[in-house]
C-alpha cells in the first residue's frame, strides 16, 4: 500500500512538473518555428542584396554562411533560455565548449583566419593565375578553410588558407600586362647587330606584343661558348603565352635563315693516324 502511495505521489509530481514546463515548451517551439522562418527570410534578403552589389563571389559566400550560422546560434540561445536555462550558465557552457573545440582544431582555426584575411585583403581572386606552395594554377574556389587551384594539367590542387596567408604568393594577373624575358645564345662568330635586329623585327610584326613600352634586346652575358642575348617585351595577360611561343619559334626559324648559329653542347673527338698510335703505344 505504501509503494502504491509513493507511486501516486511521483505521478502527481510529474504531472505538476509537466504543467509547469508545458507553456514554456510550447512557447519555445513557437519561437523555434518562427525564428527559423525569419532566418530563412533574412537569408533571402541577404542573397538579394549581394545579387544587386558587385562583390567578390568568395566574399559573398563567406558572409552568407557566417550570417546564417550567427542567426541560428542566437535563435538557439533564445530557445534554450525560454526553457528555463539561465543565460549566464549557457554562456559559460558555450565558452567552455568553444575553448575545447578551439584547442582541438587549431589548424582549422588557422585556416579559417587565413581565409578571412584572403577575403579581406584580396591578394588574389577567383580566376587569377597564381604560384604558391610550389603549385601554379588558376584560382577555382576560395572557401573558408581551403583554396582550390586548377593546374595547367587540369588537376585540382587544394591548399590550406593558413599557408597561403602566411607565405609568398605570386599573382600573375594582378597587373593587366606582363613582361617576358627570352634568352637566346648565338655563336661568337655571329653578327650581334643582325641578331638583335631580327629579334626586334619579330616583335614589331607580332600584334600581341605591346609597342609601348618598346621591346628591347641586350647582351646578357658572354658565356663559355655563346653570346647570350636577352629579349624583353610586354604583352597583355590574355595573349602573353601566345606571344611567347610565337617569338621562340620565329627566332629559331629566322636565325637559321640568316645563318646565325645557336650553339649547343657538343664533344669533338680527334682520331690519330694508325702509325702515330703505334709509336705512342711502343713508347
Amino acid at each position: 500500500m505504501k509503494e502504491f502511495t509513493n507511486l501516486e505521489e511521483h505521478i502527481e509530481k510529474a504531472i505538476d512538473f509537466a504543467w509547469k514546463i508545458l507553456p514554456n515548451l510550447i512557447l519555445a517551439l513557437i519561437i523555434l518555428v518562427v525564428g527559423l522562418y525569419i532566418i530563412r527570410f533574412l537569408n533571402k534578403l541577404v542573397r538579394k542584396f549581394f545579387e544587386r552589389k558587385d562583390y567578390d563571389l568568395a566574399l559573398e559566400s563567406f558572409l552568407q554562411s557566417f550570417i546564417n550560422i550567427a542567426l541560428k546560434v542566437v535563435l538557439f540561445v533564445v530557445v534554450v533560455t525560454q526553457l528555463g536555462v539561465q543565460s549566464s550558465s549557457l554562456v559559460a557552457m558555450i565558452g567552455a565548449a568553444g575553448l575545447a573545440i578551439g584547442l582541438a582544431l587549431q589548424g582549422s582555426l588557422s585556416n579559417f583566419a587565413g581565409g578571412v584575411l584572403i577575403l579581406l585583403f584580396k591578394p588574389f581572386k577567383v580566376g587569377d593565375w597564381i604560384s604558391a606552395q610550389g603549385v601554379d594554377g588558376s584560382v577555382k574556389e576560395i572557401s573558408i578553410f581551403y583554396t582550390k587551384l586548377n593546374t595547367f594539367g587540369n588537376q585540382v590542387a587544394v591548399i590550406p588558407n593558413g599557408q597561403l596567408s602566411n607565405n609568398n604568393v605570386i599573382n600573375y594577373n594582378a597587373m593587366p600586362t606582363r613582361r617576358d624575358n627570352i634568352k637566346v645564345g648565338i655563336g661568337y662568330s655571329s653578327n650581334i647587330k643582325q641578331a638583335k635586329d631580327i629579334m626586334l623585327q619579330i616583335c614589331a610584326e607580332n600584334e600581341n606584343i605591346l609597342k609601348e613600352p618598346a621591346p628591347e634586346v641586350y647582351v646578357d652575358a658572354l658565356g663559355d661558348s655563346s653570346v647570350n642575348l636577352s629579349l624583353r617585351f610586354w604583352a597583355e595577360n590574355s595573349v602573353f603565352w601566345a606571344a611567347h611561343f610565337h617569338v621562340m619559334e620565329e627566332v629559331k626559324r629566322r636565325f637559321d635563315g640568316a645563318g646565325i648559329e645557336i650553339p649547343f653542347p657538343q664533344r669533338v673527338v680527334h682520331s690519330l693516324p694508325q702509325q702515330t698510335r703505334a709509336k705512342e703505344e711502343k713508347s
